[in-house]
């Protein structure tokens, strides 16, 4: 599960890629990276072939000038899907920003996705953490060096190291350090700060899929959520069920935002059970155009 690299349009581009069998591409969130699937992508790879990018400006990826929409986020991983690795068609999970990246891609571009899996996603609802939404405030970006200095992070990796080597496990915890630490660095702030307000404003969540859910039954899906979440309210995937027709949910209790990697054993089954136990979409533009005409009024 080395990171690997190609380049488009002129940026790097990293990714993980492991398994053989049907594939399935997993898109981290906010301020994340491929690391955030570390536990789970072992599991699935014994069925599949599983595939984990570092968005544009995330993790090792290179962070271009310019676009940081989720239209961008989706076309950048149809270059990569598609496009480098010659891929046809995939089920793509998406968590937190990366629901909303999937629920995109599924949009934009009907033929790739087989499938759809959302992991506590954005573009659900309004709700979000009070945290996020103050980072869109005006002048935040000229705040943020302060609030995420180079030697925090480096004292801190060396904590999360050392309980490591103790055998504390604390996922939840280490995602929200991996996502604090990622911050110390000014090319991957101006990535998020970008990326973070087009999707989210003072007010909350500035995105929403929820008048298009209904395209949602023309490809499988399904909601996972942990009723912990303290991100992105657990109501949000009740909400999404009853719109998407068809739609699997499974709450996982106990856990929180970070659901796969907090339960990433039962994550993987869940996943390839549904993944088994559906029929994969065939999409193309006909059948997209007759569910658009026939969308409800």
């Amino acid at each position: 599960m080395d990171v690997r690299y190609v380049t488009l349009h002129g940026h790097g581009i990293a990714y993980r890629m492991v398994g053989e069998g049907p594939v399935i591409v997993l898109i981290h969130g906010m301020a994340g990276s491929s690391r955030t699937w570390l536990e789970a992508m072992p599991l699935l790879a014994r069925d599949y072939t599983v595939i984990a990018p570092d968005l544009p400006g995330h993790g090792e990826s290179d962070e271009p000038a310019g676009d940081y929409s989720l239209g961008a986020h989706a076309s950048a991983l149809r270059d990569l899907i598609g496009g480098a690795l010659g891929i046809e068609r995939a089920t793509f999970v998406g968590q937190s920003l990366g629901g909303g990246v999937a629920m995109q891609l599924a949009y934009q571009f009907p033929e790739l996705c087989e499938r759809l899996v959302l992991v506590a996603s954005g573009g659900l609802g309004r709700e979000v953490s009070r945290v996020l939404r103050l980072f869109t405030l005006p002048a935040a970006e000229y705040v943020m060096p302060a609030l995420f200095p180079r030697f925090v992070r480096e004292s801190g990796d060396k904590l999360i190291a050392f309980l490591g080597d103790w055998g504390v496990r604390a996922p939840h915890a280490a995602e929200m350090w991996s996502a604090y630490a990622s911050l110390s660095e000014p090319d991957k702030r101006r990535a998020f700060i970008r990326t973070l307000r087009a999707v989210i404003d003072p007010g909350g969540q500035a995105v929403s899929a929820t008048n298009r859910l209904y395209l949602a039954a023309a490809a499988p899906t399904l909601i996972a959520w942990g009723d912990r979440d303290r991100i992105i309210p657990v109501e949000h995937a009740y909400a999404a069920h009853e719109l998407m027709p068809g739609s699997r949910l499974e709450i996982f209790e106990g856990a929180g935002h970070f659901l796969h990697a907090e339960r990433p054993a039962r994550f993987a089954e869940v996943l390839g059970d549904f993944i088994e136990t559906t029929e994969p979409a065939r999409r193309d533009l006909a059948s997209y155009r007759e569910l658009l005409r026939a969308r409800p009024r």
